[in-house]
């Protein structure tokens, strides 16, 4: 299972914006973290997860919300599931 942290930045705010989300620690490691920028100054994390791919629903370690002076809108969050790794033998 993977999770997907987006937010953009109030204006002016992207380098903090960047910094709180690469400070924030889970309660539980996960198998990969890769945390990306783009342009609006927005920033995503994504995390990786050995989850019950079933269930959408399982509770999992996710980042919270920093203050929202810090943010042009709501955080978005995503879930998920792998079909496995796409390459030259994929349909």
């Amino acid at each position: 299972m993977a999770l997907m942290w987006e937010a953009k930045a109030a204006a002016g705010r992207g380098d903090e914006l960047l910094a709180w989300a690469r400070a924030q620690r889970l309660p539980a490691r996960p198998l990969r973290r890769e945390t990306f920028r783009a342009p609006g100054d927005r920033v995503l994390v994504i995390t990786w997860w050995d989850a019950d791919c079933g269930n959408r629903e399982a509770p999992m370690p996710e980042l919270g919300d920093p203050d929202a002076g810090l943010l042009a809108r709501p955080v978005h969050r995503w879930r998920f599931t792998s079909l496995g790794p796409d390459g030259p033998e994929a349909p």
